[in-house]
């Protein structure tokens, strides 16, 4: 007992002192690699995901689960972590250095930390799980294995998510940076060059966009015409690019990009360090409207005014040109990885001294990207605060008729091209033919997907994240509940689960649960194929017993079924 409380002691002195995090004073080998095979990418720190910068490494897994994942450096775990989509089960170890490390789509824990975090899930009577934990509780040293390499969650197939976070900010660090190796003898490959064109007008779906013709490879880039491309007034450059690792397939994300007008740096990023807040800024540093319209992603060589990442290093003007003479001026583009592996693009431009052409005249209502802004009318509401938007907006209302299963005129909140940093506050009107619906109304968008909603002074309130069309619906059908191997009167002597199948058709799945003889189980849940299951107990006793299953969606429409059967 002595020896127990002394080592409580020290574990708890050890982190109750962890010095302040100094991105300086980290050795190349004070963490080690989480995975005992040779380290593959399929996913860089930063690189463009849907509506996010990547946060960590993804490592591949051999296409298949279950490899040992191994703590990065001595720590305790700081959080366990049970999502529905997202992680998935996800650990996470704090460090006396000052930072945290993040495992993530595990396939499960080890015993310990599973046995732990199940008696809690227990004790919520939950299948999902958020718990952060004490110095004391998991204390872990480098090298323990704390996990088994998975699928869960959002991921996209077996791989390992990997995070090295500043603990007191929870800014994310590129691992590579720490001497996480992962092999790279690769320059980046340049797809595509972009000439923008804007005037005097913001960026928007409407901005003049040429692509310019390119060739070359193995690091070295021109134009495939041989004269300066011709240019006119304020306008900045796109490229569509990718890196290789070394024996890996995979387009992963760049490191760098440097864009120079005659040898003076005009726009760079470096790729370093991710604060959470920002992530949704990848939709103002790509071109948006070609990523929603064709699926190419383009990276632009300039910034919009409120675009929020601290990948931004080197800004003049935002790296928008602006010629103010027709000499020819020179153009560099320097792409790089983080092994210092280097493409470059050099061509020339000219101007053809053209006068810059007036700014459009606003054709809807004038939204400063810097204010909060709002629109109204008798059957719409749309708040938008300040800093939701990356640029200032020419904002345009309009609406249609009802159709198909609408319960409201269609509401057109600009359009879906523009990006939005955040969810905006839209309420929509109920007509009052559909207030006795109020409770199971949801905004739908245009997709059909739910925005969520509840009622609120006469309207449904919701915050989408996107911008478009949008229209009430209501969600009046409880979830469906498939059985895959249980019945009534069924034997599952030699089964080791219950296995069913749930979906919604609207509003989403808000809660499950089992019970068994009138007592809470655990069940699990894949959401990308709907499955639920429990996995027998060992102390359930053979015989007679009563399974029930509840699932209940965001509008409280709720579906149970019920089944004797046989263990």
């Amino acid at each position: 007992m002595i020896r127990k409380i002394v080592l409580s002691f020290l574990v708890l002195t050890q982190f109750a002192f962890a010095q302040e995090f100094d991105l300086t004073k980290v050795s190349k080998n004070y963490y080690l690699n989480p995975l005992d095979i040779k380290l593959n990418l399929a996913g860089s720190f930063g690189e463009i995901r849907s509506n996010h910068f990547h946060s960590g490494l993804d490592f591949k897994t051999n296409q298949r689960e279950g490899y040992p994942v191994y703590a990065a450096a001595d720590g305790y775990i700081s959080r366990i972590r049970i999502q529905i989509g997202g992680f998935g089960n996800a650990l996470y170890i704090n460090h006396p250095n000052g930072t945290t490390t993040v495992y993530a789509h595990l396939q499960k824990f080890s015993p310990n930390i599973a046995l732990f975090a199940k008696n809690r899930q227990y004790a919520a009577q939950s299948f999902t799980l958020d718990l952060p934990l004490t110095p004391i509780e998991i204390p872990v040293k480098k090298g323990d294995i704390i996990a088994y390499s998975g699928n869960t969650g959002s991921s996209g197939g077996p791989h390992l998510h990997f995070e090295i976070r500043n603990t007191k900010t929870e800014q994310t660090i590129n691992p590579l940076i720490f001497g996480i190796d992962v092999e790279d003898h690769i320059k980046p490959t340049i797809a595509a060059l972009f000439l923008y064109t804007f005037n005097n007008d913001p960026f928007s779906e409407s901005t003049k966009k040429q692509q310019i013709p390119i060739t070359g490879s193995n690091g070295t880039y021109r134009l495939t015409q041989n004269t300066p491309l011709i240019v006119n007034g304020r306008f900045g450059f796109g490229v569509s690019a990718y890196d290789l690792f070394s024996g890996n397939a995979n387009k992963n994300g760049l490191y760098s990009t440097t864009v120079l007008l005659d040898d003076a740096i005009i726009f760079e990023t470096v790729i370093d360090q991710l604060y959470f807040e920002h992530t949704r800024s990848v939709n103002a540093f790509i071109d948006y409207p070609a990523k929603l319209t064709t699926g190419r992603v383009i990276e632009k060589g300039f910034a919009l005014p409120g675009a929020k990442t601290s990948f931004y290093k080197t800004m003049k003007n935002y790296g928008i040109i602006e010629t103010t003479d027709t000499n020819i001026h020179d153009i560099k583009y320097i792409l790089r990885d983080y092994k210092g592996n280097q493409s470059v693009l050099n061509f020339k431009i000219k101007s053809n001294g053209n006068d810059l052409p007036k700014k459009a005249p606003i054709k809807g209502k004038y939204f400063n990207y810097l204010n909060d802004n709002r629109f109204a009318n008798d059957e719409v509401i749309a708040i938008f605060p300040k800093g939701i938007f990356y640029d200032d907006l020419d904002f345009i209302y309009s609406n249609s008729p009802p159709s198909g299963s609408a319960l409201s005129r269609i509401h057109h909140i600009h359009n879906k091209l523009t990006p939005i940093h955040e969810g905006f506050e839209l309420q929509i009107k109920v007509n009052p033919e559909y207030l006795a619906l109020k409770d199971k109304l949801v905004i739908v968008n245009e997709n059909g997907a739910s925005q969520g909603g509840e009622f609120y002074n006469g309207y449904i309130r919701a915050f989408p994240r996107v911008l478009g069309k949008f229209y009430l619906r209501a969600d009046t059908i409880a979830p469906v509940i498939t059985p895959l191997n249980i019945s009534n009167n069924a034997n599952l002597a030699s089964a080791g689960r219950i296995s069913l199948k749930m979906s919604d058709n609207l509003s989403g799945i808000k809660s499950f649960n089992g019970y068994i003889d009138g007592n809470w189980v655990l069940m699990e849940y894949e959401p990308r194929n709907g499955t639920v299951w429990h996995n027998f107990e060992k102390d359930l006793k053979k015989g007679n017993h009563v399974f029930k299953f509840t699932v209940a969606d965001a509008k409280n429409n709720i579906r149970t079924v019920e089944y004797n059967f046989i263990k």
